[in-house]
């Protein structure tokens, strides 16, 4: 029997991410999430957004894994993000001795969609950073496109020793940050 637990999102935050730190060293940031769902409105036939609120857990995971660290510096109310994850149902009983679940959005990578706000320093000495993809240059600059199997087509992850190189080699510079 196949089973698959991927979700890709894009939308805003609602709150600025909580971070805790664990004794054994590890992290996790928490915050809220919400994305829209289109409807038409039956009565006046326009288009309506419907808004969807999610609780969304950012961990730091191994040597590369610091998701975590990146949404603490980088992510705050209103920023617009990608995330990709996986779903993970939490069950609780409450004060009331009721049986309680929710629904838990657990970040794998996420892309920066907007500039970095001024005053937001540079990323460049992070390591795993996970970036948004470049902007399409004008044909006659552009260089040979690198297999689409090297990244789906979808986003760019650095590698920890090439953080400042752009998608497809070549030498790139804070300048070249997108975000």
């Amino acid at each position: 029997m196949a089973n698959l637990n991927k979700v890709m999102l894009i939308g805003r935050l609602t709150r600025d991410p909580e971070v805790r730190t664990f004794s054994n060293g590890g992290k996790v940031a928490k915050f809220g999430f919400a994305v829209n769902n289109r409807k038409k409105n039956q009565t006046t036939g326009a288009w309506e957004d419907e808004p969807v609120f999610l609780d969304v857990e950012a961990f730091n995971r191994g040597e590369t894994g610091k998701q975590a660290d990146q949404v603490e510096q980088y992510l705050t109310k209103g920023r617009q993000v990608f995330i990709e994850g996986h779903l993970r149902m939490d069950n609780w009983t409450d004060k009331e001795g009721q049986k309680r679940s929710k629904l838990v959005i657990v970040v794998e990578t996420f892309q920066f969609l907007e500039p970095r706000p001024e005053g937001m320093g540079s990323p460049s000495g992070e390591t795993g950073m996970t970036r948004a993809p470049r902007p399409a240059a004008s044909p006659s600059s552009r260089a040979p496109a690198a297999p689409a199997a090297s990244n789906g087509g979808r986003f760019y992850e650095a590698e920890p020793d090439s953080v400042d190189a752009p998608p497809g080699g070549g030498n790139g510079t804070e300048d070249d940050i997108p975000f």
